[in-house]
């Protein structure tokens, strides 16, 4: 017997406009089965919500909760609902996703079982500005915390079968920085990402948006923005007691190693609590940290070395090593010491 599986589309809607009522009757002509989520979205827009009741199931927010909660709820309701195997596409309530596109990701998805598939838009020349730069700096830092070459980090047109829903559910993040941590989490579950080119679409240069390029972007960026001020305290401990010792001692391996046990100290409760929020026992984290801190203390004391015998002197040598670290300690505490962290 051949069980069929059931193409769902999940909309989170707030303050939508006739776009949705246009796009929820293309995916019904096309047998997807749709939940749309009122986000707590103004009285005035209930007349669309109603418009839709008859091709979808509408969940609602009394009150706005975000995009991610929205995600969360309409996921909590297909997981309860719905039968497996079944496959999910997400999609934004603003028309820029057009269905064909829609059904190209969740047929990516279906075909390739466990996978993230990606709705990828190449961003050209009539992107709007804030569109090219906000995507451009994702993109960027996304691949140097991550290793992993992602061109379109803030697409919401994902699909992903009944086998991860589970895992989409378990992500921390109740507005727009949940996408992103999906995408953050995918290499130390063993998910991989597919991309799909699918077309671009900008109404009215993305005007409908509901996305704040500060605040958002911050809430998108915060364990990054956390892990840089938590560093760069524990670069000036390091660094002055690296300063202070060398003019005591004029030894380097000897300030080096003691300035870095009293900093590495400092960064892992900063790091344990403040930047990734670890429910691991503080043992099992400690002697994590205290394996990478070896490592990193070698190899930082190798590369000071060689920057100093290369004539460097040895206050921009200090400063040119730790910055060469930076990266390779946050991808390490992210995916090894702190794994078990709010995900």
């Amino acid at each position: 017997m051949i069980i069929q599986t059931k193409q769902i589309v999940l909309i989170p809607a707030y303050c939508p406009d006739e776009k949705l009522i246009a796009l929820v009757k293309a995916l019904h002509e096309m047998d997807f089965t749709i939940v749309v989520v009122n986000d707590g979205s103004r009285k005035e827009h209930e007349p669309i919500f109603k418009a839709v009741s008859g091709f979808a199931e509408v969940l609602v927010h009394e009150e706005n909760k975000g995009k991610g909660a929205a995600l969360k709820t309409g996921l909590g309701y297909i997981k309860n609902t719905f039968d497996i195997p079944y496959v999910v596409v997400t999609a934004d309530a603003d028309g820029q996703h057009l269905p064909e596109d829609i059904l190209q990701v969740c047929e990516t998805a279906q075909a390739k079982n466990g996978c993230l598939a990606l709705g990828s838009r190449v961003i050209g020349q009539d992107a709007p500005l804030r569109s090219r730069i906000g995507n451009g700096i994702t993109r960027m830092i996304f691949r140097l915390s991550t290793e992993t070459k992602i061109y379109d980090t803030q697409t919401g047109l994902r699909a992903f079968g009944s086998e991860l829903t589970d895992y989409m559910l378990s992500v921390d993040g109740e507005r727009y920085e949940y996408e992103m941590n999906v995408l953050l989490h995918l290499k130390q579950n063993n998910i991989r990402a597919e991309e799909v080119k699918i077309k671009t679409v900008y109404l009215d240069n993305n005007s409908s948006s509901h996305f704040n390029p500060i605040k958002d972007s911050f809430k998108i960026f915060r364990e990054i923005l956390r892990f840089s001020a938590s560093s760069l305290m524990s670069f000036v401990l390091d660094y002055s007691l690296f300063c202070a010792l060398m003019a005591l001692t004029g030894m380097t391996v000897l300030s080096n190693v003691l300035a870095r046990i009293v900093s590495a100290a400092f960064n892992f409760s900063m790091n344990r609590i403040f930047v990734f929020g670890s429910r691991e026992h503080i043992i099992k984290s400690a002697v994590k940290y205290f394996l990478l801190a070896v490592v990193v203390l070698v190899f930082n004391t190798l590369i000071l070395r060689l920057l100093i015998a290369a004539g460097l002197p040895y206050m921009f040598a200090k400063i040119a090593t730790e910055a060469l670290m930076f990266f390779f300690s946050w991808t390490i505490q992210r995916i090894f010491v702190f794994k078990e962290a709010r995900t």
